[in-house]
């Protein structure tokens, strides 16, 4: 089997830094599980690494679309998959490095994805719904016929609540028809390490981080997809900070509310992502407090992952 190590956790818990450190040691290439960094321009309130900080070590699926195209999970697969057996040829183990839960999820259990054809009539009909009862009533219609979807899907996330609506009264399934997989039988020979903290420490950190965003530049990062010629409701523009800086920016909410909006957001994602990882249970988790610094911490990982498999 093709080998690969994945790094999880919420937003804001160090995950970049530690894929770096441990991509160094192992001397190999990293693979972004995380659906935002994707997309060019989205810099900032992505904290995507810039390019000194990757220290030369090659990232994959950063930067590889236009803010105005849309992005999947059975595209990150397709892409994701070969990029490991890319990597494994090279006799390198790649590093998977992400917070988008369904991404590495999807990818590590195998997901099938079905290949439903749309149909415009059924989807103009949602639309319509959501319009006229709101977003709130089309996500419920969803929890009552696919509670997990649902459950991963915020109310107004209207594109994909409209999609597994969509499938779902076209075939009767959900969006991907999942392999109930377990850690004996992943589709890789894979060592997956969780990093997490303690809820309050986390949520300061996203405070933290979120305010040096702005202070960085990040009302200026949006105000400058949307003069060109990006759209309030792309894909891309839904992303946490990213509609509440628009929304600031149209006038119609003021910047301090903004920002609240924006860490509430940030947190309620981070225990969306706790809640995913969590159905994960081959996951190995490592709590950042536990070590005095985040070198030892970084030894500990790469003796784990070296009592797995070492490099060639």
């Amino acid at each position: 089997m093709e080998r690969v190590i994945a790094i999880v956790g919420p937003t804001a818990v160090g995950k970049t830094k530690l894929s770096i450190g441990l991509a160094k040691k192992l001397q190999t290439e990293i693979i972004s599980g995380d659906s935002m960094l994707v997309y060019q321009g989205l810099d900032i309130g992505t904290a995507k690494p810039p390019l000194e900080e990757r220290a030369g070590i090659p990232h994959h699926l950063i930067d590889i679309l236009k803010p105005d195209k849309e992005f999947s999970v059975a595209d990150f697969q397709v892409l994701a998959t070969k990029l490991i057996t890319d990597i494994n040829h090279k006799n390198k183990i790649p590093i998977l490095a992400g917070g988008t839960g369904l991404y590495v999820k999807a990818l590590l259990e195998g997901y099938q994805f079905n290949t439903v054809t749309g149909s415009e009539e059924i989807r103009q009909t949602l639309v319509s719904l959501s319009q006229t009862h709101g977003n709130d009533y089309l996500h419920a219609e969803l929890a009552k016929v696919l509670p997990e979807t649902a459950a991963r899907l915020h109310p107004n996330d209207q594109r994909r609540i409209i999609r597994a609506l969509e499938i779902y009264q076209l075939s009767g399934q959900t969006t991907s028809c999942q392999k109930q997989n377990i850690s004996s039988n992943l589709a890789y020979d894979a060592t997956v390490i969780g990093i997490t903290l303690e809820r309050q420490e986390l949520y300061s950190r996203i405070d933290q981080r979120v305010d040096l965003m702005i202070a960085g530049g990040w009302i200026d990062e949006v105000s400058g997809l949307l003069a060109a010629g990006v759209s309030p409701s792309a894909q891309a523009m839904q992303g946490i900070g990213y509609k509440e800086i628009a929304a600031y920016l149209k006038g119609e909410i003021d910047l301090p509310a903004a920002i609240i909006r924006i860490k509430q957001a940030t947190r309620n994602f981070a225990k969306r992502q706790m809640t995913w990882f969590r159905k994960m249970p081959y996951i190995e988790w490592v709590t950042v407090t536990d070590f005095g610094n985040e070198d030892k911490m970084l030894a500990y990982i790469y003796n784990q992952v070296a009592g797995k498999f070492k490099p060639e």
